[in-house]
């Protein structure tokens, strides 16, 4: 192994790794000194080497405790060897307010251990002068089961729950401006709980960029600490008077009845227009100086302290330099205007105090928003609720990267190698944790992303939970295939989430498509995070048909589809291999054939083994040939993955509406009008349609069943 190679295995990444076709890959030197650079390392030659080495054996295993340390109720605490020596006396401070002190006594040249903990939660762990953060956590997460048994004073096991997967954006609503809303979200909540639903699993509600509106994908937010301001409800806070009067002052009325009238999302002008009624908003608020609202504000800027603050610093002071100077990437301002703890930057936002507090204002009204569809969740009968999205990373242009930007990696991209699906790999133009900065700051960022979450949800669904063991970084302008894998502390991290899911009392689901490491999902099992099926991958270990239902794992979430792949009726038509050609993700075939008609002959083939499986799960009657395919059996699917062991089962609206289009085609951007399409109907008049209701009572009627012999 070359010096450079030794350094990249020290500091975690992965030299050799294993493709999709079993092969053993190793990453070439040049990309893993350009990653190494980024990581903070310098490796140009064998001194910086050397000093990079000692810099990561000084953090790995250095005398100094880290700020925090993870570890599990009733297990015992090990401790660096060098933390203290045996015979030194300790005092752990809990939470609760219970000192708890003692002495070590482990032999010389032994890691020093402290007793098993019984009560989750932050203690403080005091030797000598020093203090460190000890994250005492639950052996596993809250639970559906721990969900159901809250709900219904039940000590037995959950039945099988369902719920809706929906794209908030997409809802309809009178009035909503031509943007899904949380009014639009509550209401959709509490129809699906009427309907013994149980779980509403949403789009990623992260705050996008208020200046620059084309950047919409809610998986590229600019923070994943706060909401998007695009789905308020002007009237839902401060009431229909206000909000129409804040309409007639911004004189948009007519725009926002041609932009309802859109089936697909201009969120450019649909932007501008609720931009100019929340700022309409905020001056008559701002006037009203006396009221219970205010002090609710007040309350919630001070909750949210300095990184509310710095959001809210960062949204006007883009506005300002894109109107100046027409950029928008905070890495090229200024180098005082970089540092959010400058006094330039605080100069500019006491000079703009007023437009500061105006994106303050704004988050206080989203954050009602979602926190009132939750509670109308619950309300109605919901076991959990939303199940918010965590998206894998942030836009490295954002203001969770400008805020956190010792936490953060920057000049590289979160993405995914070649695999059979994506053979060109993916790059995905986001940031994320610096593994060493998680360790070196206490998991602070990481803890802040977690409770922001949390505490409008009864869920979390984490992105591609693959990268809580591993990433795949790319240095930025280069190829995809042209990354390397970095560990991340797998343990910890699992650790936090557990300790966090308990005490907002939420479930966690991890999606997990893709290339799975050996032992990675029972990991996940064992500290109850729910996994993620989808009806397309569950094939038969043998042959070319699908999986039984009665063969699906238990310990997950079992869907239809996602947002990513096709709906129901879009498979069985092949319009996801049509669409993939005309984006050109379709490789040449050596044998000259025409690649999509081959893609498409192989669909039918396994349009006949789905219709099959139907039939042997008794969902299809065994006399129906199967059907053409301009008739996509979309009841006998979602019946069939109803009838899986999965103790939830989350249905894509879109498949409940027996749509053909995808919310996203991966890998595309003008070809596809990723994330603008609407629902046809308004949320409320989808339920007064029969054929719909219709399939809910059916969706239900097929749970219950699954759960006979």
């Amino acid at each position: 192994m070359t010096p450079i190679e030794a350094l990249a295995e020290r500091a975690g990444f992965e030299v050799e790794w294993k493709d999709a076709h079993k092969q053993m890959r190793r990453v070439p030197e040049s990309t893993l000194r350009t990653l190494l650079e980024k990581l903070g390392l310098p490796c140009a030659n064998a001194t910086q080497i050397k000093q990079s080495m000692t810099a990561i054996d000084a953090e790995m295993t250095g005398r100094k405790l880290p700020p925090l340390i993870t570890a599990e109720v009733d297990r015992g605490i090990a401790l660096p060897v060098s933390a203290a020596k045996s015979g030194a006396r300790y005092r752990i401070e809990m939470e609760g307010g219970e000192i708890i002190d003692g002495r070590f006594t482990s032999p010389k040249g032994e890691a020093p251990l402290l007793s098993p903990i019984s009560e989750p939660g932050y203690h403080t762990l005091v030797i000598n002068d020093h203090r460190t953060t000890l994250a005492v956590a639950p052996a596993r997460c809250y639970t559906i089961v721990d969900a159901w048994q809250a709900l219904s004073d039940d000590s037995g096991d959950a039945p099988p729950l369902w719920g809706v997967a929906a794209q908030v954006y997409g809802l309809r609503r009178d009035g909503d401006g031509g943007i899904g809303d949380f009014t639009a979200l509550a209401s959709l909540a509490t129809q699906t709980a009427r309907r013994n639903g149980h779980a509403l699993a949403i789009s990623p509600m992260h705050a996008m960029f208020s200046a620059e509106p084309h950047k919409f994908s809610p998986y590229s937010p600019s923070s994943r600490l706060f909401l998007n301001i695009a789905h308020i409800d002007p009237a839902a806070v401060l009431g229909v008077d206000a909000a129409r009067a804040a309409i007639e002052k911004a004189g948009v009325a007519d725009e926002l009845k041609a932009l309802e009238a859109l089936d697909l999302i201009d969120w450019p002008r649909a932007m501008k227009a609720r931009m100019a009624i929340l700022r309409a908003l905020f001056e008559t608020f701002s006037q009203q100086k006396d009221s219970s609202l205010h002090q609710d504000f007040a309350a919630f800027v001070d909750d949210g302290g300095r990184p509310l603050e710095d959001h809210a610093r960062f949204e006007a002071l883009q506005a300002d330099q894109l109107a100046k100077h027409g950029e928008g990437h905070w890495r090229n301002w200024t180098d005082e205007l970089r540092d959010p703890r400058s006094d330039a930057v605080a100069a500019f936002a006491e000079a703009n105090r007023h437009e500061v507090d105006f994106f303050l204002f704004t988050q206080w009204l989203a954050a009602k928003g979602l926190l009132h569809a939750q509670h109308a969740a619950r309300d109605a009968g919901m076991a959990v609720g939303l199940v918010a999205d965590l998206a894998v990373g942030c836009d490295s242009a954002g203001s969770h990267a400008w805020s956190y930007r010792d936490e953060m990696m920057t000049g590289v991209s979160v993405g995914a190698p070649p695999d059979l699906f994506n053979q060109a790999g993916q790059s995905w133009g986001l940031t994320t944790f610096s593994p060493r900065a998680m360790r070196t700051q206490g998991f602070s960022a990481f803890i802040d992303m977690l409770r922001c979450a949390f505490k409008c949800a009864g869920g979390i669904r984490i992105d591609h939970i693959l990268g809580l063991r591993r990433l795949w970084l790319v240095p930025e302008g280069e190829s995809a295939k042209d990354g390397a894998y970095l560990r991340y502390p797998l343990e910890d991290l699992l650790r936090l989430i557990a300790l966090e899911s308990w005490r907002y009392k939420a479930i966690v689901v991890g999606e997990g498509l893709g290339t799975v490491p050996p032992g990675f999902t029972e990991r996940l099992q064992e500290h109850g995070l729910l996994g993620i099926r989808v009806l397309w991958f569950e094939r038969a270990e043998e042959g070319d048909g699908f999986k039984p239902p009665r063969e699906w794992d238990s310990g997950v979430t079992a869907t239809t589809t996602t947002h990513d792949l096709p709906t129901v009726t879009g498979w069985w038509r092949g319009e996801d291999i049509v669409l993939r050609s005309k984006i050109g993700q379709t490789m040449a075939r050596d044998d000259g054939r025409d690649a999509v008609e081959v893609a498409l002959e192989e669909r039918g083939e396994d349009r006949a083994h789905l219709w099959r499986a139907f039939q042997d799960a008794e969902i299809a009657p065994e006399d129906i040939d199967v059907p053409d395919i301009d008739h996509a059996p979309v009841d006998e699917a979602l019946a069939f993955v109803a009838a899986t062991p999965a103790p939830l089962v989350t249905y894509p609206l879109e498949d409940l509406l027996a749509l053909l289009e995808q919310p996203n085609l991966p890998g595309s951007i003008d070809e596809h009008p990723n994330w603008r399409r609407r629902m046809t109907k308004p949320v409320d008049e989808l339920f007064l349609d029969d054929a719909f209701c219709e399939r809910l009572l059916a969706v239900d009627t097929a749970r219950k069943r699954s759960l006979q012999p």
